[in-house]
């Protein structure tokens, strides 16, 4: 993707992409965890074991990790406008099929609907992540990319907290096309935005040449085992607070549920400002705000292995959360500047993938280190995590461009 000098028509063609793909990717954030705050309804209704229950909300990081990457090299070959099309209506469907197969207790063919629904919000993400960057002015880009990111903690908090008052007035099935029907606005948006321009198409195909040299570089690889490790750290927190601070506490579920929203509820502020961060206070430099994220994070990680009060947790979970997510948010403008514009899409694609990865690892090893040596040891070894991060991200390059 090349860039285009920027007009007034092009600067509200930008507003207009960042619009639209960000309520495109917090539809299909809201749809992804939106059984997640219903799970003992689901459970109920279709007779399942918490464990099967979950994989209705799993299945979707396994597909963003298996179709990450071929749905990048499709958005670098072929017309964005079209694929996101397809995503919308493959979202939408997937939320119809959802309905009807969980109204009749199917639960095979939901969970294969939301393999499709998963396919969905990776084509919304990855290419949201590239061409909002690209359409950017310059000098923004990172700034647009960091506030199109806080869209997933927007949909998580819509779908974590509107799930279970849709569910009370029409049934849990009905969060399914409501989320996704959601995305029909974004896809008007982006539609409109893209009425005389198609962000995606100036740049020829990649070759095999520039696609090994992207798979090889030391560079784009860097930057993937920050976003595994970011996204790890992440899960892993998000997964466990809660549980942590009622065994620990004897607080109420209700009362772990809303110190735990915290966490995404501060990364929507982290995303957005993460660009402003490296854009203005860094003068356009990655690096300095990635090692300050790990930096901050590693002690304040490791302090959940010490605190004793309610008061000091809350605001560890402040700084973690905050640390963290202003990497996440920076990221996935950072890989776009390290590659050629033909192969950025698909270097989206396969930092997306990785990270994905390490959020559906890292809550699985957590718990088994909880089981053998207690939350305390998980925590030290999630400091262990951010503090590999913080030596990573000392060698990490300064893009060029």
């Amino acid at each position: 993707m090349s860039d285009r000098p920027q007009t007034d028509e092009s600067r509200g063609e930008a507003l207009g992409l960042l619009v639209g793909f960000f309520l495109l990717s917090t539809a299909a954030a809201a749809y992804e965890i939106g059984p997640a705050s219903v799970l003992p309804l689901i459970q109920e209704s279709l007779s399942l074991e918490a464990s099967t229950a979950g994989w209705l909300v799993s299945i979707m990081y396994a597909t963003a990790v298996v179709t990450s990457i071929p749905i990048g090299i499709v958005l670098d070959r072929f017309s964005v406008r079209w694929v996101v099309l397809s995503g919308t209506v493959a979202l939408v469907v997937a939320g119809v099929w959802g309905w009807f197969a969980a109204t009749d207790g199917l639960y095979l063919w939901l969970l294969a609907s939301r393999v499709l629904g998963g396919v969905a919000y990776v084509i919304f993400w990855n290419a949201g992540a590239n061409v909002v960057g690209s359409a950017a002015p310059r000098g923004y880009r990172a700034t647009a990319v960091g506030i199109f990111t806080a869209s997933a903690p927007v949909g998580f908090a819509l779908g974590q907290f509107g799930s279970p008052l849709v569910a009370a007035v029409a049934g849990w099935p009905a969060i399914l096309p409501l989320y996704a029907i959601l995305g029909l606005v974004g896809s008007a948006v982006f539609l409109f935005a893209t009425r005389r321009h198609v962000p995606g198409v100036e740049t020829a195909a990649p070759d095999r040449t520039a696609l090994r040299a992207l798979f090889v570089s030391r560079a784009v690889w860097v930057v993937c085992v920050l976003c595994f490790l970011a996204y790890s750290l992440y899960l892993f927190v998000n997964t466990w607070l809660p549980s942590f601070l009622v065994d620990q506490f004897g607080i109420s579920l209700a009362a772990s549920g809303l110190l735990t929203a915290l966490f995404p509820a501060i990364g929507a502020v982290a995303r957005s400002s993460s660009g402003v961060v490296s854009d203005r206070v860094f003068g356009g430099k990655r690096r300095p705000v990635i090692l300050s994220s790990f930096a901050v994070a590693t002690p304040a990680v490791v302090s959940f292995a010490f605190v004793s009060h309610i008061g000091l947790v809350g605001g560890a979970v402040v700084v973690v959360g905050f640390a963290i997510q202003l990497a996440t948010g920076l990221l996935f403008s950072y890989i776009a500047e390290l590659v050629p514009p033909a192969v950025r899409t698909t270097a989206v694609s396969l930092l997306t993938s990785v990270g994905l990865l390490g959020a559906f690892i890292a809550p699985i090893a957590a718990g088994s280190i909880i089981d053998r040596a207690g939350y305390a040891s998980a925590f030290l070894v999630a400091g262990g995590v951010a503090f590999v991060g913080v030596l990573l991200a000392l060698r990490a390059p300064e893009p060029t461009a």
